[in-house]
């Protein structure tokens, strides 16, 4: 085995541990860094495939711009109002386990299906070549212009998901401040009864 397929399982066991650790913590900052560690870990993965602008890609724009994105957030929204909370959702812990074996049933499925010839991108004379600008993007606007535009997708439902978390905490803030307002109202109406 030579040592870049070494360094190649040592990332992606990284990379697994670090997904598991997204899911498993309660505290969204640290789902936050694991989800970062989890994206240097693919981006090394791409350095030891030779798709050095994938890996630069993935270190500029996930890494470096979207999780800051998502960091931001993360300390915009009242986290610990939101920990304190009582879960009254619980039904949908039983749900995850089904969801989970269904999950591992489809991917089990497609990768019993793949084909693992690999094949080289068009235009793709040589190894130094595989990584270019243009090569990735003729196919990514070619070939993959569906699951492109799915992840364009994906990133606006995420934009419109934070929006709506952020009007829904200003509405409680309104509710806590008209019940603020008036409580101190009855305060003054019985300190009025009192003095008088």
């Amino acid at each position: 085995m030579e040592f870049v397929h070494i360094l190649f399982l040592g990332f992606a066991a990284l990379a697994v541990v670090a997904a598991f650790n997204v899911i498993l913590q309660r505290n969204p900052i640290y789902s936050a860094i694991g989800l970062i560690v989890v994206l240097c870990s693919l981006a090394a993965l791409f350095l030891t495939l030779s798709a050095q602008f994938i890996a630069a890609m993935q270190i500029i724009v996930y890494t470096g711009a979207i999780m800051v994105l998502f960091v931001f957030v993360i300390m915009l929204l009242n986290v610990r109002e939101e920990e304190t909370r009582i879960d009254k959702q619980k039904y949908l812990k039983w749900l995850a386990a089904p969801l989970f074996l269904a999950l591992l049933a489809e991917v089990m499925a497609v990768v019993r299906h793949v084909n693992l010839t690999t094949q080289p991108l068009a235009g793709a004379t040589n190894g130094a070549e595989l990584g270019a600008v243009e090569n990735i993007a003729q196919g990514m606007f070619t070939s993959y212009v569906i699951p492109f535009e799915a992840a364009s997708v994906l990133i606006l439902m995420a934009i419109v998901g934070s929006m709506l978390l952020a009007r829904r905490e200003k509405k409680e803030d309104v509710e806590r401040i008209e019940k603020a307002l008036t409580r101190q109202q009855e305060e003054e109406k019985y300190e009025e009864e009192v003095a008088a």
